[in-house]
């Protein structure tokens, strides 16, 4: 078990939360679980998460050893783009799901990090090691870990911030008129619905930059950048203005759920991530190409649009690396 005594300066106050967070490196929501299984004290005696802390006054916290994980290292390739002391970024592959879940114990990308390195077994004694964010099982891409609690807690600083920049890729049905544009619509439970999610009046804020990257017969290809984190909420944004993504079985229908030919699966990617390294602050830019099946995709459509056969060959060249900074909405 560690344990850190931190005494109170002239300048500082707020509540005992927020205080130890800051100061610990923990995240909020870990320490508030410590405070409330009594391993934060203040001159002897257990507090209360609201409590105000005062100049002088000696703040004890104990964190104890991380509770060993009920999961089985699992051999499960990984693709990482980048790594260092703190974190790695993996390029997750359609189909593989982040976390175990009732139903789904193993297989995971939480199994394939413990048996890639039993570090990650440790942060914040959780079943999700190192997971701050998430992508749907068969959305592909970018995913960030964080290898230790301070890194994680930089990390969720910075999601909560919105100062990470996320970028995806989509094959939206019809032709969206804008150039480029801002999708501004609140997300909740889909009342009608309890299992998908929906545009409604009293859901969470929800933001969604997007350009045109390039169109094509019948489909448009966008990159969408992820201003918020709601559930689902590049699908449900794109099928709320009429422009549901290729292969999603749950928000499109007809056309936009089999999408154009060879469509095997949901056209979404999170390609390009931007952020502060938790250790020394300097900027992180990771980027991952779209995967074969949706590559082959995008070939087909354009060989349609030159009115030619489909080729059988190599797939088309898509130049993942030529990014455009996205325009200035005053954000």
């Amino acid at each position: 078990m560690e344990r850190q005594t931190i005494t109170v300066a002239e300048s500082a106050g707020g509540r005992v939360d927020r205080f130890v967070a800051d100061l610990s490196g923990l995240s909020r929501t870990y320490v508030q679980k410590l405070i409330t299984e009594g391993h934060v004290t203040i001159d002897g005696a257990v507090v209360r998460n609201n409590l105000i802390v005062v100049p002088g006054q000696v703040v004890e916290l104990e964190i104890p050893d991380a509770a060993p994980l009920d999961l089985e290292p699992e051999n499960i390739p990984l693709s990482v783009v980048y790594e260092d002391g703190d974190m790695l970024i993996v390029d997750k592959a359609a189909g593989l799901v982040v976390h175990p879940a009732p139903g789904h114990p193993g297989g995971t990308l939480v199994n394939a990090l413990l048996a890639r390195d039993t570090e990650y077994g440790g942060i914040a004694g959780v079943q999700r090691p190192g997971i701050v964010h998430r992508l749907d099982r068969d959305t592909s891409g970018l995913l960030m870990v964080a290898k230790n609690d301070k890194a994680q807690a930089s990390l969720m600083s910075q999601l909560k911030a919105r100062s990470i920049k996320k970028t995806y890729l989509a094959l939206a049905q019809g032709a969206v008129a804008a150039t480029a544009g801002r999708i501004e619509a609140p997300i909740g439970r889909d009342p009608h619905h309890r299992t998908r999610m929906a545009v409604v009046p009293d859901g969470r804020e929800a933001i969604t930059g997007y350009r045109v990257r390039e169109r094509l017969p019948g489909w448009t290809l966008l990159e969408l950048d992820l201003i918020t984190g709601r559930t689902h909420q590049i699908r449900v944004h794109l099928q709320a203005i009429g422009h549901p993504i290729a292969g999603d079985p749950v928000y499109g229908s007809g056309t936009s759920r089999r999408g154009p030919d060879g469509m095997e699966r949901l056209f979404l990617h999170s390609w390009r991530i931007e952020l502060k390294a938790p250790g020394d602050g300097h900027v992180i830019v990771a980027t991952a190409p779209l995967p074969p099946e949706l590559e082959v995709v995008l070939e087909g459509l354009r060989a349609m649009e030159a009115g030619l056969p489909r080729a059988a060959g190599p797939f088309a060249e898509l130049d993942m690396n030529d990014y455009r900074e996205p325009v200035d909405e005053g954000r």
